[in-house]
């Protein structure tokens, strides 16, 4: 049983070279910058940033703690979509995707910081407080939704870790100044732009099924 899961996680965490990969890579870097702007694991990073000097230290802890929460994250989502119907699926998928995308223009607010782990050294620390502040964040649901939708996990999980990097190394550097200078209302409306039109692509042929112009 044991050998038939790892079998099934390598298997869909390995690189495909199926026509949609870069789609897949690239929406999901797009989607995943834009929707981490603001975020509570952006001023997380700020949080990390002003009470640590190793900066490398902390961009290391991100992104192995986004490494492995959206590898679970696209493994599961690949999951989804491999066990669904696949209009059912869509409609799951569709429908997600344009309330993600309503849900990114609220904005986030930080959460308490557990100290204890503050103890163990800028790597460590971030490390297990951002895995834990990816727990049912909107990146880590975007993983899940766009791994289902393009069943290609490897480049999903690389396009979302990518993005959440880009969105977060310059915040350790650069943090408070950014935040200032940064439009974060314009890349709000411009992530849920994104999200809302992946959303209504993939609820297309559904809608056009549903209504009758097209049989499966």
């Amino acid at each position: 049983m044991w050998a038939a899961l790892v079998w099934s996680f390598v298997h869909k965490i390995s690189p495909q070279t199926e026509p949609h990969s870069m789609d897949a890579f690239l929406y999901s870097t797009a989607a995943v910058a834009l929707a981490e702007v603001g975020d509570k694991t952006q001023l997380l990073t700020l949080f990390l940033a002003a009470r640590f000097r190793n900066k490398w230290a902390i961009i290391a802890g991100i992104f192995v703690a986004t490494v492995i929460n959206h590898l679970v994250s696209g493994w599961l989502g690949a999951w989804a979509g491999s066990a669904f119907n696949e209009n059912l699926l869509a409609w799951i998928v569709g429908i997600s995707f344009v309330v993600v995308g309503l849900w990114l223009l609220v904005p986030d607010k930080e959460d308490e910081e557990d100290g204890k782990w503050l103890a163990y050294g800028a790597f460590f620390a971030t490390t297990v407080l951002f895995f834990l502040a990816e727990i049912g964040d909107k990146t880590q649901i975007a993983t899940v939704l766009l791994a289902a939708k393009y069943q290609a996990v490897f480049w999903v999980v690389a396009g979302s870790t990518l993005g959440l990097m880009i969105a977060n190394v310059p915040m350790v550097f650069l943090g408070d100044w950014l935040l200032k200078k940064l439009p974060l209302q314009v890349i709000r409306i411009a992530a849920c732009v994104l999200f809302v039109v992946l959303g209504l692509i993939t609820l297309y042929l559904p809608v056009l099924v549903l209504f009758g112009y097209v049989e499966l």
